[in-house]
């Protein structure tokens, strides 16, 4: 299926009912398919050729999602811009990318207006809420859409067209840009669908909460492919999301683990949120606190779904469902919850050593996976993706292991191991017992720059409001858990960790403040 089909399969099944709510805003499928055909077919008379870039630089908003689907009705690709994003990442994106179409609120009109002149191949550029007199040539989305037929256009789509082109997180350097196809959006597609199960007669809910530019965009897909409606929060407000769960009797929702922290620390959770609708809260984007973990399992019932994917391999690598988190109606021990699941049935993901070898179960190597859901490649630069795939497996960069179970272990990121004395010692492990103590909200462990060792490990440690923990208290409690070796040999505290615009936290970032008068290892 080309990526458009899914929402035209929700159109088919509910043509009158609400596809998505917006502050009130009811869209009903018929208004939001009839716009996105009147996009598609004004792409088309303009002339644009199948996988023409366009972007769409927006908050969380139904129009601009609408243009998403115009420009995938078009079999045109989207670029995902963050609306949080500093403007010059956003032109080197767009420039990067050769970004030809550009929707754009008006509310970023005057930020467009400056960059206007150093994006000369944007040759259309549509405000999608009304007229932008600061952006000269632009022209408002609903007279443009005018003359345009609301009906579906007969486009030719091959199944490795490219649909999405993604920037990496750039956490660890440069963005690379990322092609998925309607063969990958279809895999991410099934593996959901199949993961997370409704019956004929249960109502679906999704609610975007995170950017729809990021995870929460693409996980919307597949609740609107039954015909369900997904509710936009436009604003990064914790008591907006927790007062829409009830609101709307929302059944799913993606948030990453920072907010779902967040949302524990609120006094009496469960008592002032009803979440008796939800059957799916998906967590991912970066590891989850085992102990926070069970703490929601407590607060917010037995609806924990956590996922692993990369943009390469989009949101479904491997999936642990809301059952796999309790043995006998008990949580599961916490090596399964400190697992992202088993890997989805329509890829293949083995553990392989450096010269490329299928390791055993329990060993530990780099995640690989092949099959429908890896993307095409990275945009105009072969060699990287040369890199990246080799012999049909996708190398993740992702250092875990598969156990006797068949549940995937993250360990770390291969950039972010430390190597400190000839010993490898991997953050996460370390994490893991910081999180554990009820002092911290969050933390990062990363190599330090160390005269003798190479690298020593230090924490860096965020804390939960009116707590107090101090930096041998929390060594010691390493000590006792993983050994001298593993354990921090510095603690930093910080009000706030570097984050991404999804909630990741930018180690790189945080190395540079050590590093950077070393030459090296950032």
């Amino acid at each position: 299926m080309a990526i458009i089909d899914f929402f035209d399969r929700g159109w088919r099944i509910n043509p009158s009912g609400a596809a998505y709510i917006q502050d009130d805003r009811t869209y009903r499928f018929d208004e939001v398919g009839e716009l996105s055909c009147r996009i598609a077919n004004g792409l088309l008379a303009a002339g644009y050729a199948k996988e023409t870039k366009g972007a769409v630089w927006a908050g969380n908003d139904v129009t601009a999602w609408i243009c998403t689907l115009g420009l995938w009705r078009a079999n045109m690709c989207w670029i995902p811009v963050g609306a949080r994003n500093p403007p010059a990442e956003n032109l080197s994106l767009l420039e990067e990318f050769d970004c030809e179409i550009l929707f754009f609120q008006k509310s970023f009109a005057s930020v467009i207006a400056d960059l206007k002149t150093k994006l000369p191949k944007v040759r259309l550029w549509v405000c999608i809420d009304g007229q932008a007199t600061e952006v000269p040539g632009s022209v408002p989305l609903e007279t443009w859409v005018q003359e345009h037929p609301a009906t579906k256009p007969n486009v030719a789509v091959d199944m490795d067209d490219v649909i999405l082109l993604s920037a990496t997180g750039g956490t660890t350097g440069k963005p690379k840009g990322v092609m998925n196809t309607h063969r990958s959006a279809q895999t991410f597609c099934g593996h959901f669908m199949m993961s997370c199960y409704y019956g004929a007669e249960e109502p679906i809910v999704n609610l975007a909460a995170a950017p729809m530019t990021h995870t929460a965009g693409l996980l919307s897909v597949p609740c609107t492919a039954r015909g369900g409606t997904v509710v936009v929060v436009t604003k990064p407000d914790p008591a907006v999301l927790l007062a829409a769960i009830p609101k709307h009797k929302v059944t799913e929702l993606f948030l990453p683990p920072t907010v779902i922290y967040r949302l524990l620390d609120v006094p009496d959770l469960d008592k002032k949120v009803d979440f008796t609708s939800l059957k799916y809260l998906m967590y991912g984007a970066a590891p989850m606190s085992v102990e926070k973990l069970k703490q929601a399992l407590q607060v917010i019932g037995p609806v924990m779904m956590g996922g692993y994917g990369q943009t390469e391999c989009p949101a479904s690598i491997a999936y642990l469902s809301p059952g796999e988190h309790f043995t006998d109606g008990q949580p599961a021990s916490d090596e399964r919850l400190a697992s992202v699941g088993r890997p989805n049935p329509l890829i293949g993901v083995e553990i392989l050593d450096d010269a490329g070898s299928i390791l055993p179960t329990g060993k530990t190597g780099e995640i690989c996976v092949r099959g429908d859901l890896v993307m095409k490649g990275y945009y105009k630069a072969p060699d990287k993706t040369a890199e990246a795939i080799r012999n049909g497996w996708l190398h993740t960069g992702d250092i875990g292991h598969l156990d006797a179970h068949g549940y995937l272990h993250i360990t770390d990121r291969k950039k972010d191991m430390i190597i400190s004395g000839g010993f490898n010692v991997y953050p996460s492990e370390v994490e893991q017992v910081l999180w554990s103590h009820p002092a911290i909200q969050d933390c990062a462990v990363i190599g330090v720059p160390h005269p003798d060792w190479g690298e020593s490990v230090k924490a860096v440690v965020e804390l939960n409001k009116g707590k107090q923990v101090s930096e041998e208290e929390l060594i010691a409690l390493c000590k006792d858990r993983l050994g001298s070796v593993k354990a921090p040999k510095s603690v930093d505290f910080i009000d706030a960790l570097p984050r991404s615009a999804v909630g990741k936290v930018l180690k790189k970032d945080l190395r540079d403040r050590y590093w950077r008068d070393q030459g090296r290892r950032i």
